[in-house]
């Protein structure tokens, strides 16, 4: 799959720790796919597959930080193509170039 969604939640402690001028880092979990995505990604991502109550999707989720996702992602070669904000909600979409024959 050449391209994959990443997503985190701002949590309110972590912006009231940045008006501080402590330092603050978002602690996870960071959803990493859908019940469709790769498992070899997920797998190498140490990704665990969650359903939520209440929801009729399955979600990939790791415990870590986005940036630390974003590192291993970066590894096996995808590069981040887009970043947004939505709310609360930060996004990245990465792409990972198709082998050629």
């Amino acid at each position: 799959m050449p391209y994959v969604l990443i997503s985190t939640q701002i949590r309110l402690w972590a912006a009231l720790d940045l008006l501080a001028d402590q330092s603050c880092g978002e602690t996870g979990p960071t959803i990493v796919g859908d019940e469709h995505s790769d498992k070899e990604l997920m797998n190498y991502l140490g990704a665990e597959k969650t359903t939520a109550l209440g929801n009729n999707f399955s979600e990939y989720r790791v415990k870590y930080p986005p940036r630390m996702v974003l590192d291993k992602l970066e590894i096996i070669g995808y590069n981040v193509i887009s970043m947004t904000g939505l709310g609360q909600t930060l996004v990245w979409c990465l792409h990972k170039a198709l082998d050629k024959p």
